[in-house]
């Protein structure tokens, strides 16, 4: 173990502190042209989207690295649709008052360190001129060069003050909140110079790759521009490097920089195969409700065209059989039966709209509302912006949404009235059924609430229930229906 000897002079590193305070300074001046460009590129990038905004933060992240050894790792490669950060856009716009502050102090003691320097100097060459009642004469040079000394080690000392916090600032500013698994997929991205770079994380039991969200991922074929290093840890597989294919001539590098991250790359391989197995259940979920829509449409159709069709063939034949008929008993006797017949088949009619109405199917979700409103018992005002047809499974799930909640309002509520909207806009359709009724109503004790929340949550979306004592009752359903919704 190495000891320092207290009573020996520590030494001052001026030569290291000069130095840093000369990065520092660079990096002053720098800041400063880059806060001036920063209202012209938050102006462009309102035009033009992320990107342009992009160049400027790794224009920063470049400097601060550089000059204030600030170690802030490269962020995702920004793509053309990619949108505008605003948070960090405004801190970057904040950071120039800041700088502004900083050049300010440093600009005292480096204003005296060139007065007293150019004075000096003037004394030495014997201007002949007078600074108050002293001739600027050879003695007067050397007072002003010890006075120059003190006023550059206060510059010094205030640049290499500033240099933390200016690092920390620009930390702050570029930092993006990123799971570990982008922290670490950027830490060796800026390890290999490849900005590219991704993590395949490899599933043992599944043999197979996934990304950080657990989805497959296919390694690259060779050809392709891009080509993978295998990750292994005690034998045992972890992950791939996928990156350019100009790193393959150089294996020692990756190889060097994959296992320095080897444990984090393990601990991340942990979280992938949980999350891999959460996207199984959620596709699982959502194949079982899409299975359950099919098998209601197929049962509805075969009541409509089995079924439903036979009973109204049977009440034309015993018409017609009551027609031939002279005798009053035998008339009266098929009279009834065919008013029993219409009961059954109006039974049927209902029980295969209520197992899958066919005007969903045939016409869109906004007739289908429209005629749950019709056989409300309670009074229904519509709220209908439904621009085109949605995808089968989210127009059947705000369908029983709003068919559940009319049935509650009808059953418990005692309302007057209720309204259903129903919108489309921003990738996600939002379903309202509210009451002016007596409210009290509790998802968690309705199996009915509870069915159509598990169907609206296997495709991604949120139910809520707002029902005060006295207050009515609102239930809002909001479906995603783009990529990840349910076709």
């Amino acid at each position: 173990m190495s000891s320092v000897d207290l009573t020996e002079p520590l030494p001052l590193a001026l030569g290291a502190r000069t130095a840093d305070a000369c990065r520092t300074a660079a990096y002053v001046v720098s800041a400063l042209a880059v806060g001036v460009l920063s209202p012209l590129a938050l102006a462009t990038a309102v035009v033009v989207g992320g990107p342009a905004l992009a160049r400027l933060l790794e224009l920063e992240r470049t400097l601060a690295n550089r000059l204030l050894g600030a170690r802030i790792p490269a962020p995702p490669p920004a793509t053309p649709d990619a949108a505008v950060d605003w948070r960090t856009a405004a801190m970057l716009a904040a950071k120039l008052p800041v700088t502004l502050a900083v050049g300010a102090i440093c600009a005292i003691p480096a204003a005296l360190a060139v007065t007293f320097l150019v004075l000096a100097g003037e004394s030495f060459a014997g201007s002949g001129r007078y600074l108050g009642p002293w001739r600027l004469a050879p003695a007067t040079g050397i007072a002003l060069l010890a006075l120059a000394v003190p006023a550059a080690v206060l510059l010094v000392a205030a640049l290499t003050t500033a240099a933390p916090q200016l690092a920390e600032l620009s930390r702050r500013v570029l930092a993006r909140r990123a799971s570990e698994t982008v922290a670490v997929r950027e830490a060796l991205a800026e390890r290999l110079g490849d900005r590219t770079l991704a993590i395949a994380y490899w599933l043992p039991e599944r043999e197979l790759f996934v990304d950080e969200r657990g989805r497959p991922v296919e390694l690259p074929e060779p050809g392709s521009g891009r080509s993978w290093t295998a990750v292994e840890h005690r034998g045992r597989r972890v992950a791939a490097i996928i990156h350019d294919a100009e790193l393959q001539a150089r294996p020692e590098l990756v190889e060097a920089a994959a296992a320095g991250a080897v444990l984090a790359l393990e601990n991340e391989q942990l979280k992938a195969d949980l999350r891999a197995r959460l996207e199984e259940l959620r596709a699982s979920r959502k194949r079982i409700v899409e299975a359950s829509v099919e098998a209601r449409r197929r049962l509805e159709r075969d009541l409509h065209d089995g079924a439903q069709q036979q009973l109204v063939s049977l009440s034309l034949d015993l018409q017609l059989l009551r027609s031939r008929l002279v005798d009053e008993t035998a008339r009266a006797l098929v009279d009834s039966t065919i008013e029993k017949l219409a009961a059954a088949l109006a039974e049927l009619r209902e029980l295969a709209r209520g197992i899958h109405p066919a005007v969903l199917s045939d016409r869109g979700l906004a007739p289908a509302l429209e005629a749950l409103a019709q056989r409300s018992t309670v009074p229904v005002e519509l709220e209908l912006a439904l621009d085109e047809r949605l995808p089968a499974g989210i127009e059947t799930a705000a369908y029983f949404v709003a068919a559940e909640a009319l049935t509650n309002v009808a059953k418990y509520a005692q309302a007057e009235s209720v309204r259903v909207s129903a919108t489309d806009g921003g990738g996600a359709l939002r379903v309202e059924i509210a009451d002016d009724g007596v409210g009290g109503a509790e998802a968690a004790r309705g199996s009915g609430l509870r069915g159509i929340a598990d169907r609206v949550s296997a495709l991604d979306g949120t139910l809520s229930v707002d029902s005060p004592a006295g207050g009515g009752t609102r239930v809002v359903a909001t479906i995603p229906y783009g990529s990840g919704a349910s076709e």
